[in-house]
């Protein structure tokens, strides 16, 4: 599928020695030494596609996607039959999250060359990001007969049947993938994220003897620590299953730039630009629209029993954690700032802006959504003011067990605050203090669930949330167990059962060791549930 100009850059590329050195740093991950390269043949050469798609593949490793995308558009504009960059534009899309495009391009290189495996297991992945679950499926199924030793096939292919709740399946393609590659961290963290398998003492020793193995990479060091980690405090040996979750963390930890004071500066900065005269200034100038639930918090808070509920209610549809509204947010250089001088026309716009953006992920006709990205506490004031008639509910958990129970959680991305425990007390404590300013100038803008109050209480918690969603009580939103709807979160196998509270008080165990935690909170620990 390389044709034309593409062809003749390709072979002129071969005998190009400033090319091959570019591309030889490129392969050595030399990104400061490529770049002067291929800038400089460039000036040469504008038209150089072969050139211009090792520019792009420089501006996605350094995350710089948009610009990435606009090189590869540029490649293709040259030579629409140039394969590898329309593959590479496939996966830069992927990453923004813009999976329907990602798709699109697939479909393009599939009826070329539909024997390809790469291309299909990658729109497997983007169908599973826009909820094509099924498809996806259908798609693995095909691929797998075909490459049958690749592990991380098996372990996407099993993803993907623990999300539409087909658990036994799922276990069985990821134990396929530990018979093929038994040092392969994140299929074992995979089989405890599903929360529901107790490894047995067989898996502890084949756990321990993979993280003992010369040579293993960092991501499947932490991916098993993590997974020991669960291991043992299945089995009560608290104080091993704490060094292996702190062993993990730490590692994480070092290739994740965060800084807690930067999300407390965030927070400052909200909190003296979210004022009673800015949201009576722009009353009611937002989009009009009542469709969205934001479900929103910290992680592990019962954010997806929450949506669960709801998405059982014959009016409600459920979706997955949206990245939209951050993208949307902070689209702004100078963002929280920007929201005290906005156009209402602006507001109006964007929030138009966010319902087109999410109506790739509605399914059904229902006319409510939920978007359950915990993060979004962090844009409530932008929230009200672009859907000022949004419902917002803050799903909130015990500090220490909340906190507790994102340390001993591997994300597959993003909640960098995760991985140290006084990072994750103050990023807690930043919330609830925003959250209690929108709070005191906007009372009853927010509805609040308390997780622990939902255990004990569990109809009438159901009924006050769904008066808050302006909807009339319905008697399956307390069957949310039986709610077939595929899940995407950590929580997925825990909502597929009728209410528990086994998870409220997990971290009394590994008091000993949670000091800095517990400093990290201050009063926001005294003061709960308040």
């Amino acid at each position: 599928m390389v044709a034309g100009n593409a062809a003749a850059a390709i072979a002129a590329g071969i005998y190009d020695p400033q090319l091959m050195e570019a591309a030889l740093a490129l392969h050595d991950n030399r990104l400061s030494d490529a770049e002067p390269l291929l800038r400089a043949h460039l000036k040469a050469d504008p038209f150089d596609v072969a050139a211009i798609r090792m520019m792009a593949e420089l501006a996605g490793r350094i995350g710089r996607y948009k610009d990435a995308e606009n090189l590869l558009r540029r490649a293709l504009e040259l030579a629409p039959e140039f394969g590898a960059a329309r593959a590479n534009l496939a996966t830069c899309l992927y990453r923004q999250n813009r999976a329907i495009d990602a798709i699109a391009e697939l479909d393009l290189l599939l009826r070329e060359e539909p024997e390809n495996l790469g291309h299909a297991n990658m729109k497997a992945a983007a169908l599973g990001q826009v909820g094509g679950f099924e498809e996806a499926i259908e798609l693995y199924e095909l691929i797998l007969p075909q490459a049958p030793d690749q592990p991380k096939l098996w372990m996407s292919y099993g993803h993907t049947l623990k999300t539409v709740g087909r658990q036994e399946d799922g276990i069985a393609a990821y134990r396929r993938a530990l018979s093929i590659a038994p040092t392969l961290g994140e299929v074992w963290w995979s089989l405890a994220n599903l929360k529901t398998v107790k490894f047995t003492a067989a898996d502890v020793v084949a756990m321990e003897a993979a993280l003992a193995t010369p040579g293993l990479a960092d991501p499947d060091k932490f991916h098993l620590d993590f997974a020991l980690g669960k291991a043992y405090e299945d089995a009560r040996s608290y104080e091993m299953a704490f060094a292996h979750y702190a062993a993990g963390n730490a590692l994480r930890r070092q290739s994740i730039v965060y800084d807690a004071a930067e999300t407390s500066s965030f927070v400052d900065r909200s909190i003296a630009i979210a004022t009673p005269a800015l949201f009576s200034a722009h009353r009611d100038e937002g989009c009009p629209a009542r469709d969205p639930i934001f479900i929103l918090g910290m992680p592990r808070a019962g954010s997806t029993l929450v949506e669960q509920i709801l998405s059982s209610h014959s009016k409600v549809e459920g979706t997955s954690e949206l990245s939209d509204m951050p993208t949307l947010a902070r689209r702004a250089d100078n963002y929280p700032e920007n929201l005290t001088d906005i156009a209402p026309e602006t507001l109006r716009a964007l929030g138009q802006e966010y319902l087109d953006r999410t109506r790739v992920q509605r399914k059904t006709d229902k006319p409510l959504f939920i978007d359950k990205l915990p993060n979004n506490w962090a844009h409530v004031p932008f929230i009200h003011l672009i859907l000022p008639n949004a419902t917002i509910i803050d799903a909130r958990r015990h500090p220490i067990g909340c906190c507790f129970s994102n340390f001993k959680q591997h994300f597959a991305r993003g909640q960098a605050f995760s991985y140290g425990l006084d990072d994750m007390g103050r990023y807690y404590a930043d919330y609830v203090r925003l959250m209690a300013h929108i709070d005191a100038i906007l009372p009853g803008r927010v509805h609040r669930v308390d997780y622990e109050n939902m255990i004990d209480d569990t109809e009438a918690e159901v009924r006050a949330l769904l008066t808050a969603c302006g909807l009339d009580y319905e008697e399956q939103c307390l069957r949310f167990h039986e709610n077939a709807r595929a899940v995407r979160t950590a929580s997925s196998e825990q909502v597929r059962r009728p209410i528990f509270r086994d998870g409220t008080e997990g971290w009394q165990g590994f008091e000993p060791w949670l000091g800095p935690l517990k400093e990290a909170l201050g009063d926001v620990l005294i003061a709960y549930p308040s």
